[in-house]
């Protein structure tokens, strides 16, 4: 899971990867980014691995409308999942060769300009502005979790590998191509020659070392630690353009989670500073610009914290130099005024669109949006570990919860009718979505709540009176990243429906590091979420027993019978085995209910018309930066 979502990529272009992404995993948002954001539904982004992911309320993933760009195609059922060559117990997976043999570096351009075709600036120059509700984390790449954030460091450090954004495959990165051994566990990487760091000095295989070395130290904070740890047995330089990565075992998500998921930090800028000490050194802050150096298309200029964050363009870079001279990311106080601000033209780009001003953003002169699918879902998460509350322990409670919302009128009413409710855990985009296989449905059934309350202990005092057991109330707070009214208004939707039958939930609205914080912390009852999941379809970082501990299972979910199911899916290289055991898995967590999965939303990125080139799709918000110029004729 994304942790995040990655994208990647430079042939004879740019590493688009280092745009969308850090890393190739999952990604976890605060429910409560208003419109300024990546996710186009109302919550807030939390953390992401490869793909940044700050959205507005809940992250949503698409329904209504689809990208009226070329749509950046999932893997086909039937294909192959992006993984290293079949070997003869995967002779099925053999039919797919051009997603089980990696893309060259001229194979990929190749692919991506016909899918997106990038038309040569007539004119260069000018700064890309995008406005977000919420500022920057940090400038460091391995340090990267939340969806601003990635947007910036993935434009300033770059990985081994990104993900395609035409259908979500590794792609080249920093390395130009690799290599796979016969049984599918060592991975040889060859280092692009030509790449260097933004202070000049060349970039070599021991940085790639010394950034692994780093992302698997304890102290240094890395998020997705465990999870490449569990993905990596070795690795080593075998020259100074040539890195060898093994295995633990052969599985399809070796990619995206070993050497997708680590960004390369410059060991001649890091090496002297103690793993315990990167979080707040100035070239985490900003406070140091020397300091912030990667090899990506963007240098890091400066950082107002909670204004600005500015980058320029990188005129050394060894692939695709962009046409614009900078990006900025402006920080403005919620998604309204970045309405304004993109009405006004002082800002060129606004991710999400809140949908009560669709219609006024789509009839303004010189604008566009695009809608268009996405990796990701809004959900509650809820606390199981019963030292924190007992509330939530009986599957009958969670699944009374879930019958007492209302879910088509939340996208009716407070999206207009943008997006979907949620049915599974495997967003439209997905190959493994199939609303067909899940059970029970959940229709809007508040009797059916009150039985499942009962059978569970839990009777009410009066028609209108509070659920009570054993002379216990049923109330629990209710966390959520405030600011943006379309989250205030699922919140508020949330807690009148749950007061209907009884249950008195207490929301508080809290700042987003407050709400990562709290949940990593595992310290709060319940939370207001989105999730960015990876294009491969693996929500190993979501519902696994060891990522309650190495991954985003805030919940404390664990299921032995899921797992088992996640080991197979791991290990399948046939594209409609694995979706089977994919939707297998979703449909255990539909029926289980450790998260209430509320919706998929669609992405609505507004943009002003003089921008070319730029295709936002649900690979990669910002993938095409490079490629992008602006028309001052338009």
């Amino acid at each position: 899971m994304l942790l995040r979502a990655a994208h990647a990529s430079r042939a004879a272009r740019q590493r688009w990867f280092s745009l969308v992404g850090v890393a190739v995993l999952l990604s976890v948002i605060l429910a409560a980014c208003g419109g300024g954001s990546d996710d186009p539904d109302p919550t807030a982004t939390l953390a992401s691995t490869t793909a940044p992911v700050a959205t507005e309320a809940p992250p949503a993933t698409p329904l209504t409308a689809a990208s009226p760009e070329p749509a950046a195609a999932s893997p086909a059922a039937g294909d192959a999942s992006p993984v290293p060559a079949a070997s003869p117990e995967n002779q099925e997976s053999a039919a797919a060769p051009s997603l089980l043999t990696p893309l060259s570096r001229a194979e990929f351009q190749a692919q991506l300009q016909s899918v997106y075709p990038m038309d040569e600036a007539t004119t260069e120059g000018g700064t890309l502005v995008v406005g977000e509700s919420t500022d920057i984390s940090t400038v460091n790449g391995l340090l990267t979790n939340d969806a601003p954030t990635v947007y910036v460091t993935g434009a300033i450090y770059e990985g081994l590998i990104g993900v395609s954004p035409v259908d979500g495959r590794p792609v080249p990165g920093l390395a130009d191509s690799w290599d796979v051994s016969d049984d599918g566990l060592v991975y040889t990487f060859h280092l692009n020659e030509d790449a260097r760091f933004h202070d000049g000095v060349d970039f070599t295989a021991q940085d790639v070392i010394f950034s692994f070395d780093a992302a698997l130290d304890p102290n240094t904070g890395f998020f997705y630690r465990s999870i490449v740890n569990d993905a990596i047995e070795s690795y080593r330089a075998i020259d100074d353009d040539t890195v060898e990565i093994v295995a633990r075992e052969r599985t399809v998500t070796f990619l995206y989670e070993g050497p997708g998921a680590v960004v390369i930090m410059p060991e001649h800028i890091w090496g002297e500073i103690g793993p315990e000490a990167w979080s707040f050194d100035g070239g985490s802050t900003g406070q140091d610009p020397a300091r912030v150096v990667g090899t990506g298309p963007f240098k890091f200029k400066e950082w107002v914290q909670g204004s600005s964050v500015s980058l320029v363009r990188n005129d050394e870079y060894y692939d695709k130099v962009p046409f614009i001279d900078g990006f900025r990311i402006e920080v403005l106080p919620n998604a309204d005024a970045s309405v304004i601000a993109l009405q006004q033209k002082s800002i060129n780009v606004m991710e999400i669109i809140p949908p009560a001003q669709m219609e006024a953003v789509q009839a303004t002169d010189g604008l566009n949006v695009e809608i268009y699918d996405f990796f990701q879902f809004t959900f509650y998460s809820m606390n199981l570990d019963p030292v924190v509350t007992a509330l939530f322990q009986e599957p009958e409670v969670r699944q009374a919860l879930f019958y007492a919302l209302d879910r088509d009128a939340i996208t009716e009413s407070i999206f207009l009718g943008f997006g979907e409710a949620a049915t599974g855990t495997q967003p439209p985009i997905s190959p493994a979505y199939a609303p067909d296989r899940m059970t029970p449905v959940y229709t809007f059934d508040p009797q059916r709540a009150l039985e499942l309350l009962a059978a569970a202990g839990w009777e009410r005092d009066g028609d209108k009176g509070p659920l009570k057991r054993d002379g216990e109330e049923f109330k629990f707070e209710f966390i959520y990243a405030g600011g943006d009214s379309v989250v205030e208004q699922i919140v508020s939707y949330i807690q009148d429906a749950w007061d209907e039958i009884g249950v008195k939930m207490e929301p508080r609205s809290i700042s987003g590091p407050a709400l990562l914080d709290a949940l990593e912390t595992r310290d709060y009852d319940m939370a207001l979420l989105a999730v960015t999941t990876s294009p491969d379809g693996s929500q190993t970082s979501l519902f696994s027993c060891d990522a309650i501990s190495s991954g985003l299972n805030f919940g404390s979910y664990c299921s032995e019978d899921w797992d088992a199911l996640d080991a197979a899916q791991r290990r399948e290289f046939n594209a409609d085995a694995r979706n089977e055991l994919l939707i297998q898995q979703s449909q255990m967590i539909w029926e289980d209910q450790p998260i209430g999965v509320l919706r998929f939303g669609v992405a609505r990125t507004g943009y002003t018309t003089t921008l070319r080139n730029f295709y936002p799709n649900g690979y990669g918000f910002l993938w095409s930066l490079p490629w992008v110029w602006i028309d001052s004729t338009g």
